[in-house]
């Protein structure tokens, strides 16, 4: 029967408006929230506008149809007036013609809309994620972070299309039904709203134990999906079979996959039983129309059209009802989402540029100097959020100071070389350089330029790094390579892998610099990855190196090739190295010995080993054995 009510798409909008979580109805927004969310209408108030239009029409057009119903049985087929029946068909046809214009457009502007949102919103936090600092990462939870780019941004989207055009159209739709039914019968439309109860309430009974259902349907499949992530990338296989624990693992998620295989099939009788609930109780009500209708009509108080046109009248008012009951879930439920984006938005990147920072010249003498430097961590409040750690607050303390008035100078051309047992803040040291955080006290100079006063691209295109651990991404050699420089030629990817000791390597390599190097590099070993950072560095030709114990955990022979390659890279530049080898810092100009944030000695590995201090030590525990070239 097609006026049964939730036959069409009213029935579904409400079962799909009952399922959500009724918890963020006690959600209370931030101040200013909806300000900013209007914001982001602002550029598509043209587009909102048209779509509101066409919303009217076709509620407007839905109202009419049964009139015309009633009128071709009224006036036409009762009285037997075939020329107005045929001319009022026609007019049926013409509005469903209209009304499937006018569905077309409303998708196309809905879908204008609702992508242009998506893409300024998925933008908009994506450029700001990548100008948060490295501590922000180290804290936030991956999987939290990519769901406010997914489901939020998509959440935040229907408050413009899906959830606004429902709540305009149930409306309108509702209050034209109840004014036609009104003044066609009072008496069946009083009827029809007492039997409203009997549709909403089963239907509120299942969606609470559906959306339980649903729930923890979500939980298992995030927690599947983690497991998926952490076993099948290439560390994550390698540690379970380290320990022989695939069996284990493979037991685990197929638990959790029958789980999920249960639910879903009492999810599906539940949602049977909803539907089967509202069909019967659509069932009674057009049941009682007709029953009623029919007698009015018998006793010639109403006509036979008037009674198809009420039955028909009601598949346009329960659906939008159920609809309108649950409108602030609805509603609180997209502008939740749209808040925790604006979250991400709103936190600010502890490292920035100034408003009237300048660029720093690419031929700025590459001099380097710490000027009583010190440093402590950011507390979590600082640079995190606590729905991004699943935590519920965020600690206010700051960490221990690292760096305690760090002074030195590098002047062109010379290698520094840091050492010092592990947590005395050489890598801090290092990343400071580079602004990967910002100082707490005292200054950093590049060529005599507060790196804070100077753009951290301009800044960054003059220093290079190579860290112990190189990442590379899962896409090709030649891809890793140009992300130091795009516009580099072949000959210069050439030559950068020749200086880097590589070359030959990836000449025998079948695909040549489209091979794909896997997940973090992966298909590549340890050695070969730090020789591909090496080429990288090249490439971007900075004239201010920073080695991060870029030799730590290779072998002898992998390390030899890899110091080859230093070399190259360090000739004729200014290099800050933190050592962990001895082969690395025989060489230095100056050796600093880093302990407890503060430099305890410095001077040439000679010096420092005749003086039989801290460097002394270190060398006799950590290099004493390893071959001196």
């Amino acid at each position: 029967m097609s006026g049964m009510p939730g036959a069409g798409g009213g029935g579904g909008r409400a079962m799909r408006s009952l399922l959500k979580d009724s918890s963020v109805r006690h959600h209370k927004l931030s101040a200013g929230t909806l300000r900013r969310i209007a914001g982001f209408a602002v550029p598509y108030r043209g587009y909102l506008a048209a779509f509101l239009v066409l919303v009217a029409i076709d509620a407007s057009a839905g109202a009419a149809t049964p009139l015309l119903y009633r009128a071709i049985i009224d006036r036409g087929i009762v009285p037997k007036n075939t020329a107005l029946v045929i001319w009022l068909a026609a007019v049926v046809a013409l509005l469903a013609l209209v009304s499937g214009a006018v569905t077309l457009a409303q998708r196309w502007f809905s879908a204008r809309i609702g992508e242009g949102l998506v893409y300024d919103l998925r933008t908009s936090v994506f450029d700001h994620v990548q100008q948060m600092p490295v501590a922000f990462f180290s804290r936030t939870q991956t999987g939290a972070l990519i769901q406010r780019l997914n489901g939020d941004v998509l959440g935040a989207q229907q408050a413009f299309t899906s959830t606004l055009s429902n709540v305009v159209s149930n409306v309108l739709s509702v209050t034209l039904v109840l004014a036609a039914m009104f003044v066609m019968s009072w008496q069946i439309t009083l009827l029809a709203l007492v039997l409203l109860p009997l549709f909403i309430l089963p239907a509120r009974l299942m969606a609470g134990r559906l959306r339980e259902a649903t729930a923890e349907t979500y939980r298992l499949n995030a927690t599947m999906a983690q497991t998926m992530t952490e076993r099948f990338n290439v560390a994550g296989a390698v540690l379970a079979k380290i320990f022989g624990r695939t069996q284990d693992s493979s037991k685990e998620f197929a638990d959790k996959a029958a789980r999920v295989r249960d639910i879903g099939v009492t999810t599906s009788m539940y949602a049977g039983i909803f539907r089967v609930s509202l069909t019967l109780v659509a069932a009674l009500a057009v049941a009682l129309v007709y029953g009623v209708g029919g007698v009015f009509a018998v006793q010639g108080a109403l006509g036979i059209g008037t009674v198809v046109a009420l039955t028909a009248y009601l598949a346009r008012l329960y659906g939008p009802l159920t609809a309108l009951s649950n409108v602030q879930v609805d509603v609180m439920t997209t502008l939740v989402s749209f808040e925790r984006v604006l979250e991400v938005l709103d936190l600010p990147p502890m490292v920035a540029d100034r408003k009237d920072a300048v660029e720093l010249p690419v031929d700025v003498e590459p001099s380097l100097q710490f000027d009583e430097v010190r440093f402590h961590y950011p507390s979590a409040a600082e640079v995190s959020l606590a729905s991004l750690e699943s935590v519920a607050t965020l600690s206010t303390e700051t960490g221990e100071e690292v760096l305690k008035g760090i002074s030195f100078a590098v002047r062109p051309g010379e290698m520094i070389a840091v050492v010092g047992p592990s947590g005395a803040g050489k890598t801090t040291l290092a990343s400071l350089v580079s602004r990967m955080y910002d100082v707490t006290g005292g200054a950093i100079l590049v060529g005599g330029h507060d790196v804070r006063e100077v753009t951290q691209r301009s800044l960054r295109d003059v220093i290079g790094v190579v860290t112990q651990d190189s990442h590379m991404y899962h896409d090709t050699i030649r891809s890793n390579l140009l992300l130091a420089r795009p516009e580099a030629t072949e000959a210069e990817l050439h030559d950068a892998l020749e200086a880097a000791q590589i070359a030959a390597l990836v000449d025998s390599l079948p695909d040549g610099l489209d091979t794909v190097v896997g997940d973090r590099g992966y298909r590549l070993s340890g050695g070969e990855r730090q020789r591909l950072a090496i080429a990288r560095l090249l490439l971007k030709s900075p004239s201010i190196v920073i080695l991060d114990e870029a030799t730590a955990h290779l072998d002898s022979e992998s390390e030899a090739a890899v110091q080859a390659a230093l070399a190259n890279a360090l000739t004729g530049r200014t290099s800050l190295v933190i050592a962990h080898r001895l082969s690395t810092i025989r060489n230095a100009d100056q050796i600093l010995v880093l302990d407890d944030g503060q430099i305890r000695e410095h001077g040439t590995h000679e010096e420092l080993l005749a003086a039989g201090g801290l460097y002394a030590d270190l060398h006799a525990t950590q290099f004493a054995t390893q071959t001196v070239a």
